[in-house]
Order: structure tokens, then C-alpha cells, then sequence
């Protein structure tokens, strides 16, 4: 394959292969994080509010401290108890990248470890449609990289 300083035959990574787990703080020695039945969509943004200071020279800014936010967004499951679990407690959420496997070992990929709180919750009913479900969780300080456990069950859920 010819290559240049830009690759320009990447291949990119499929929505479906990055994966978020969710598990109610309190339930750390209880239960392992467990998929979002039915998910449509998830995103995880990550933004600065900044300052602006006039100086003779021009605006200088200055950043404030990054949020981050994760949102999810599904059809909601006959008889689902993560849902109405999440509303309430603090809870820890783990992004992975099942394109991205981690050394070593099975079921062990490339992701971000989160914690915090539902910050918008909102159920949607249209006639015709199933019942959709829209997740915003703000999550405390920045997360932290790393490998995260996958079971072979949640990948084929994924």
C-alpha cells in the first residue's frame, strides 16, 4: 500500500464497536456493569468554558475546567431495571473500544473509566414508535484511561 505523512486508506471504526457499561456505584461487589438494553446512539463530549482578557496585544484566554458529559439514547425494554436504577444513584460507566484490544488476554479492549450522576432524563411516546429513552450523565473530573473487561455476553449484546 503506498503510504504518505497522511494516511489515506483508513479504515474507520464502527459505531457499533464502542460499547458503554453502566454500574450503580453502591453495586461495585454486588454485580458487573451490564449494557443499555435496545441503545441507538451514545456520545461522550468533552468541553472549556474560557475567559477573554483584553490586552494591548490583543484577547488572551484563558480555559476553565473541562466536563465532560456521556449520553445515551434507547428503546426502552419491557420490565428494564437499569433505567429507573440510574435516576438516582452515583454510577460508574465504562467506555470501550472493541476495535481496540488490550495486551493481554480476551475480552480486555482500550477504554475510559467514568464516574457520576444522571443530569437529564427524558421519555418519549409517539404513537407509531416504540418508547424511547435519553440519557445524560455528567460525569466528575476527566475519567481515566485504560483497559476494560468486555465479557464475550456484552460484545454479543454490542
Amino acid at each position: 500500500m503506498f503510504k504518505t505523512g497522511l494516511q489515506l486508506f483508513a479504515e474507520a471504526v464502527s459505531g457499533k464497536k464502542i460499547v458503554y457499561l453502566y454500574r450503580l456505584a453502591g453495586k461495585a461487589k454486588e454485580e458487573a456493569a451490564k449494557n443499555l438494553a435496545f441503545t441507538t446512539e451514545n456520545g461522550r463530549t468533552k468541553s472549556k468554558d474560557a475567559d477573554s482578557t483584553a490586552t494591548k496585544d490583543g484577547a488572551i484566554r484563558t480555559p476553565g475546567a473541562a466536563e465532560t458529559e456521556i449520553t445515551a439514547n434507547a428503546i426502552l425494554a419491557k420490565k428494564d431495571k437499569l433505567i429507573s436504577e440510574l435516576e438516582d444513584a452515583m454510577l460508574e460507566i465504562w467506555e470501550a473500544n472493541l476495535e481496540d484490544p488490550a495486551e493481554p488476554g480476551p475480552n480486555k479492549f482500550k477504554g475510559t473509566y467514568f464516574q457520576g450522576y444522571l443530569t437529564e432524563f427524558e421519555i418519549t411516546s409517539s404513537a407509531d414508535e416504540n418508547v424511547g429513552v435519553s440519557l445524560t450523565f455528567g460525569v466528575n473530573g476527566s475519567g481515566k484511561r485504560g483497559d476494560v473487561t468486555v465479557t464475550a455476553q456484552q460484545q454479543e449484546v454490542a
